[in-house]
């Protein structure tokens, strides 16, 4: 993949506490990996503004039964995972 060296501006302190978490990946790999991180960020909220605009938003029902969802997801993936002895690709 070609790489282009760009310069910015970041505050002394964060860029200290970067250069910390970064430690082995270093700083390049590190910031690049937070835009993308970023950059897929704002595509989801596109994503978001767009079908609220083409199907309104999100009710409060709608909400509670997509985070009761998740809830039983991460319920199941708990149970199997402090079962164990059981298949990556195992069906529910």
């Amino acid at each position: 993949m070609a790489t282009k060296k760009v310069t910015v501006t970041i505050p002394e302190d964060l860029l200290d506490e970067i250069r910390a978490d970064a430690a082995e990946r270093g700083l390049s790999a590190y910031v690049a990996e937070a835009l993308r991180f970023k950059r897929d960020r704002d595509r989801l909220l596109e994503l978001v503004d767009w079908l609220q605009e083409e199907h309104g938003p999100v009710t409060e029902n709608e909400r509670a039964a997509a985070l009761a969802e998740l809830d039983d997801l991460d319920a199941e993936h708990e149970r199997r995972r402090t079962a164990g002895g059981h298949d990556a690709g195992e069906a529910a």
